[in-house]
């Protein structure tokens, strides 16, 4: 497993950099190209888009996430596009590099809302071994990009939106059914929103505890690489 890159004492604008769990270790020379190819630039100290009121946030892990005047707080991702947002959000690794290598989100039209569905980096670790999910990553596009299509929804969507609805409908073309819980919702009786509502430029993003999709389930607990 790769060594953890420490994090800036403060940060200066650009997202801080967090330790890569240890499914990516055989793709660091690719994300960092892709990071310093990307065309997104990072906000600024004098150029901090953000919000003049904070979204409101709800779930088990918020507490746990930044908050206040923190980098990464709910206020400053509202002005960021999502790709950018999802950066700052510390338990979302995997998936943001997994979408960035994949490039899925550039494939939605120019302007296109979008709601995010994004698993945390335990939801990953508890459903892909080590070896597996760095050969979905690195030889298998196509498999990543129909996964990561079932996280995409097309729109702007509050959670006690799709909850009313009851179904939604992903970007592969799976209907998900949408159970109202106590704080936020459930999705397809599998995973539960555990910080939702965050927004960002032309789209939002819920924070989920399990993986969605069809991939079946790799890490059993058995694999000493397994996370």
């Amino acid at each position: 497993m790769e060594d953890a890159v420490p994090h800036p004492a403060t940060p200066t604008g650009t997202p801080p950099r967090r330790p890569r769990r240890p499914a990516l270790g055989l793709l660091i020379p690719t994300l960092l190209l892709a990071a310093c190819t990307s065309t997104g630039t990072p906000p600024t100290d004098t150029e901090p888009a953000t919000s003049t009121t904070t979204p409101h946030v709800a779930g088990p892990l918020c507490a746990a996430l930044p908050t206040g005047t923190e980098p990464g707080n709910p206020a400053f991702l509202a002005g960021q596009p999502v790709d950018e947002a999802l950066r700052w959000i510390p338990t979302l690794t995997t998936f943001e590099a997994a979408l960035r290598t994949s490039g899925v989100l550039t494939d939605l039209p120019a302007g296109t809302a979008v709601t995010v569905l994004a698993p945390t980096d335990d939801a990953f670790a508890a459903t892909f071994s080590q070896d597996n999910w760095d050969d979905l990553m690195t030889h298998h596009t196509d498999q990543l990009r129909t996964l990561l299509k079932a996280h995409l929804i097309t729109g702007d969507h509050p959670i006690d939106h799709l909850a009313s609805a009851g179904t939604t409908t992903t970007l592969d073309g799976v209907t998900v059914t949408v159970t109202r819980t106590a704080t936020t919702a459930r999705l397809s009786d599998r995973a539960d929103a555990v910080c939702a509502d965050y927004q960002a430029t032309n789209a939002r993003i819920h924070i989920i505890n399990a993986v969605l999709g069809p991939l079946p389930v790799t890490a059993d607990g058995t694999d000493d690489r397994a996370h």
